[in-house]
């Protein structure tokens, strides 16, 4: 079960380019947003889709991957682990944010996608 612990699994779509960089230890990362789409009925019998938008970022060699092949729009499925973080805004106000830290990418398009 150890596995399981903070473990995340999505299929969804990039909702922008990768926005690639070169981090000052020389590793490279990558920041998307990526789309997941649900779609149910709800009590009334109407058909209801809910789309809810996560924070991905990619190290190293999958960074590359990412900044190589994905482009807005291009399904995938990441597995990898929730991490939060904080920063202070302009004001002063603390601030926190979620984003999977993914571990291993699947590229579920097509090519002509």
């Amino acid at each position: 079960m150890k596995s399981l612990r903070n473990s995340v699994q999505l299929i969804g779509n990039l909702g922008m380019d990768p926005e690639v960089k070169q981090v000052s230890n020389g590793n490279k990362m990558a920041r998307f947003s990526l789309a997941t789409t649900e779609t149910y009925k709800n009590q009334r019998g109407e058909k209801v889709t809910d789309t809810q938008w996560h924070n991905i970022i990619i190290w190293g060699g999958l960074a590359d991957v990412a900044e190589k092949y994905l482009k807005k729009g291009k399904q995938i499925a990441i597995e990898g682990r929730l991490e939060t973080n904080a920063y202070d805004d302009k004001e002063g106000k603390r601030r926190f944010f979620t984003q999977v830290n993914v571990n291993d990418l699947v590229m579920l398009s097509k090519e002509s996608n």
